[in-house]
């Protein structure tokens, strides 16, 4: 029987039983120092990908106790990230990958890209965003328009006085924007272009303005899993740009980051964190996912190393003299857990203890047994540094049976100082207060 025959009826069964190598033990990759054990190569990836399945009526999250997790807006078409107005209004870009994306390509770009059918992923990209509005400040979204479309694979959006930038898969945008508006209808100014091409392999392209708003910073993933696609390919990927707004000039700000998505400063000490979302293939336990400060002119490894100096064998040619530049990140996230969201929490409505950390959106893994990520977890900081291992803090997107009934992505703060979560297969934006029953939400952390 030939190999793609074989995959074919590979593929009949559950995914969960696809998988490749040995059930691994529980996940060490977290913190600041994570285990970092030798890598495993396979034939083939492993899959256990959770298939989608509906929610049921009445479904929503678990959060920690003392804290009520409502339905901000559902019925939605494949959220995947948020932005917050200053007036409140909430912003959904809707998207997926473009066509120009070469996650089918080869024999193991055709295996993800049908585990990614089964993930409610790789649907036709609706490409436009959504204004959410709560006219009665109620905590649900009262009315919803669709506010740009015609736009190509949306992904980060950032406003700067009256400029809302707007982040496609291949090229930044600006728009004139009104306090209030509902659409916009003008076709915007392109003003500059941003790696994509046919390969295209991580479209996703995030922004994020810095305080003076004299600059923007644009997250550009890899052009590959581990340059299988050749190192050229990966020419001005993996990087973090910084567009300057006055003068359109863009420099690479930090590279070898193989994807990085969810850009946020952290408000204690004003250093700019990223979520990366790090190689697959060489293990149940390799490589985490990380999120750490970026650093103007740092290499970060990709392709030719991960998590620091450690090389990864199967990029041709090998490079030693960038490998001993690399910088190992802050802060592991777990493997495969797909963490792609991150803000930090700079308001007032949550407990104290909140303040400072990270929220991080963790979409889920779909080569690892078992599964990690479907959630989003907080890290706590103290004076501007991670102090603690990450704590569940939205859950319960995967059945007992290991179906996803949500994934969640992007994460953001809405003008009331509510978590919002992006959940790209259940269609919905989760929104998460602390209760006003009485019931502290810190009561579930303290001494018992």
């Amino acid at each position: 029987m030939r190999l793609v025959n074989r995959l074919a009826v590979l593929m009949v069964v559950p995914l969960a039983a696809c998988a490749v190598g040995p059930s691994g033990p529980a996940d060490a990759g977290w913190g600041a120092s994570p285990a970092i054990p030798p890598a495993q190569s396979s034939l083939l990836p492993m899959v256990n990908i959770a298939p989608v399945q509906g929610a049921p009526d009445g479904f929503t999250p678990t959060a920690p106790a003392g804290f009520l997790v409502t339905q901000f807006a559902g019925g939605l078409q494949h959220p995947r990230w948020l932005y917050t107005l200053p007036n409140g209004d909430v912003l959904v870009a809707e998207a997926d990958a473009p066509k120009e994306h070469d996650e089918g390509s080869g024999l193991s770009g055709w295996i993800r890209k049908q585990v990614m059918k089964r993930a409610g992923a790789g649907v036709p990209s609706p490409d436009r965003i959504v204004l959410l509005r709560d006219v009665n400040d109620s905590g649900v979204a009262t009315t919803r328009t669709v506010f740009l479309q015609h736009v190509h694979s949306p992904f980060g959006m950032a406003l700067i006085k009256n400029q809302l930038y707007v982040a496609d898969t291949d090229a930044l945008l600006r728009f004139d924007y009104v306090t209030g508006a509902t659409e916009i209808t003008s076709p915007g100014v392109k003003v500059a272009d941003l790696p994509a091409g046919p390969i295209n392999h991580h479209w996703t392209k995030n922004i994020v303005a810095d305080r003076s708003g004299k600059h923007l910073y644009i997250t550009v993933g890899s052009n590959s899993n581990a340059a299988e696609n050749g190192v050229d390919a990966e020419e001005g990927r993996a990087r973090i740009l910084e567009f300057d707004v006055d003068t359109g000039r863009l420099r690479p700000y930090a590279t070898g980051l193989r994807n990085p998505n969810g850009l946020s400063w952290q408000p204690d000490s004003g250093a700019l964190w990223v979520a990366v979302n790090e190689r697959d293939d060489l293990g149940n336990n390799l490589v985490p996912d990380y999120m750490t400060p970026v650093k103007d002119g740092a290499f970060y490894g990709f392709p030719y190393s991960y998590y620091g100096q450690h090389i990864d064998t199967r990029v041709k040619p090998q490079r030693p003299d960038l490998v001993a530049q690399a910088i190992a990140p802050d802060y592991a996230l777990g493997n495969h857990t797909a963490s792609l969201g991150l803000v930090f929490y700079d308001r007032t409505l949550f407990p104290p203890r909140y303040r400072g950390g990270a929220f991080v959106g963790q979409h889920g893994s779909w080569n690892r047994k078992p599964r990690a990520g479907y959630k989003v977890v907080f890290v706590p900081f103290v004076a501007g540094r991670p102090a603690g291992l990450p704590e569940d803090f939205l859950s319960g997107f995967l059945t007992a049976d290991g179906h996803a009934v949500g994934r969640p992505v992007g994460v953001a703060l809405d003008a009331h100082g509510a978590l919002l979560v992006a959940d790209d297969v259940g269609n919905a934006v989760w929104r998460i207060t602390p209760r006003n029953d009485g019931k502290s939400a810190d009561s579930a952390f303290e001494p018992k």
